[in-house]
């Protein structure tokens, strides 16, 4: 079995790692444009410092000789490397505006998995070149770095399909896996671009209808004011960008298949219907638990809809303090994110595709005592099968996405905190959700700081490219000849 296993290969990885570097020095240039506009040129040094390093990095590691096809774990490997060395380069532009290297850390980690934790204490006094890059760099992780440099720049074949093809969903890849990726693209730019209009129109101001588009189609969460969705002037712009994230959260590629093949596609999706489904249920709750607090019906109801799909959608966008709620109320949002939104979205948490798989699991085992011996139950998914590595892949997900809550909670639990808050706190980061309980605050302990930004990193990826990067045969052992 083990001669069957090869480690990583230093030049394959090293070369897409490159190419990847190119991709992220071009992104830079955006957040150095608008500093210029601004007139932040403090700023727009350091972002040109930045995009010149990465780009010339990146540009010999790309010309180095390699065979033409790369490895699954070289693959991951690259993956896991640009979602930890983006942050790091985008830390010291983030600096600009008065933050300490652990904290402009923590924001662009933040930033970069969608999450929107901060440990900001107030971005009222900050700059408006901060509240741009933050809300670019989570509509660039939202994408995916990776999609963006599978659209953009790496040729079409086996490389491009297992670099890009890192979330599988029912029939999704339609034609090449560039093709895809230029979809997944239009697609996403298509609600951006529909959201800030929006947004616009309704009063929110040209500027901030851009980080809130850019947050909220990212299901980022990061706002421009202290409040959250608090902040805007009215309620029609809170809904709006609450809609937003929903769009988000559904696998991008149904927007296309249904533009195509008619909108029932999209209506008739299970991960859609779920998703709505498990929204509406949280938000009946939560409309329940906060007529206890003393709201009224309506407003317990509308504070119930909105923290529900926000939660759900893992956007984290907030129009309440959830540091004032009741217990109930947490834990119906810590279901919600644990849950999160569709494969091949933008959302993080297991996913409610996943859910469904598990559900068909527990299904069978129900029915399985009452069948003949020899009668077969296999598990489907509407009209469709599910293969072994399908339900091995959501087991080992759910799996291992409680067991890194468990120990994040544990340590949070050993230095004092709440026990509720603890794992509010944890799930929001695993699930890149951003609602935060209270814990996240400038004077947090340097180690839980580092806690949290684990758990970010390790949700944006969903864990298992983290587990074979660090996995000892994936550097040691036998390879392939290049």
């Amino acid at each position: 079995m083990l001669a069957l296993q090869y480690s990583v290969r230093f030049r394959p990885v090293l070369k897409y790692f490159g190419q990847l570097c190119i991709v992220l020095a071009l992104l830079t240039l955006v957040p150095l444009v608008v500093s210029i506009l601004l007139g932040d040129y403090r700023v727009t040094l350091r972002y040109a410092v930045v995009a010149v390093g990465v780009f010339l990095m990146g540009f010999f590691l790309q010309r180095l000789p390699t065979p033409k096809s790369i490895q699954t774990n070289e693959a991951m490997v690259v993956t896991a490397l640009i979602f930890l060395f983006a942050p790091l380069v985008m830390t010291w532009p983030t600096m600009a505006s008065g933050l300490s290297f652990t904290d402009a850390l923590f924001e662009t980690i933040s930033g970069v998995t969608t999450t929107g934790l901060s440990v900001t204490a107030s971005v009222a006094d900050k700059p408006a070149i901060f509240l741009f890059s933050r809300a670019w760099m989570q509509w660039v992780g939202g994408l995916g770095i990776v999609i963006l440099f599978v659209a953009t720049m790496i040729r079409p074949g086996l490389a491009a399909k297992r670099i890009g093809d890192l979330e599988e969903y029912d029939e999704d890849l339609i034609g090449s896996t560039r093709t895809h990726a230029r979809r997944m693209l239009i697609v996403y730019s298509i609600l951006t671009g529909f959201g800030v209009i929006i947004l616009g129109m309704l009063g929110a101001g040209w500027f901030n209808g851009v980080i809130y588009s850019l947050s909220a189609v990212s299901t980022g969460g990061f706002s421009p004011h202290d409040a959250s969705l608090a902040g805007l002037p009215s309620q029609w712009l809170q809904v709006a960008v609450i809609v937003l994230s929903v769009a988000g959260s559904i696998p991008l590629v149904l927007y296309y298949r249904s533009f195509k093949e008619g909108g029932r596609l999209l209506i008739r999706d299970r991960q859609l219907q779920g998703l709505l489904i498990a929204g509406l249920v949280v938000a009946l709750l939560m409309a329940l638990f906060l007529t206890r607090d003393g709201f009224g019906s309506t407003q317990a109801l509308y504070h119930g809809v909105l923290n529900a799909f926000s939660a759900q959608s893992t956007a984290g966008f907030s129009t309440l303090n959830i540091s004032e709620l009741n217990a109930g109320a947490k834990l119906t949002l810590i279901f919600s994110m644990f849950l999160g939104g569709g494969v091949g979205s933008t959302a993080g948490g297991i996913k409610i595709l996943r859910l469904l798989i598990l559900g068909k699991l527990f299904y069978i085992f129900l029915k399985r005592p009452g069948m003949p011996r020899q009668a077969v139950a296999e598990a489907s998914l509407g009209r469709r099968r599910l293969e072994m590595d399908e339900i091995q892949n959501a087991l080992s997900i759910v799996f291992v996405f409680l067991a890194c809550a468990g120990i994040s909670w544990l340590v949070f639990v050993g230095m004092g905190h709440n026990p509720l808050d603890s794992l509010f706190e944890v799930v929001s980061a695993i699930g890149t959700v951003g609602l935060s309980s209270g814990i996240s605050a400038p004077d947090l302990h340097p180690v839980l700081k580092g806690v949290l930004c684990a758990d970010m990193l390790l949700g944006r990826l969903e864990i298992i490219a983290w587990i074979v990067l660090f996995y000892p045969r994936t550097w040691i052992g036998r390879r392939l000849e290049e």
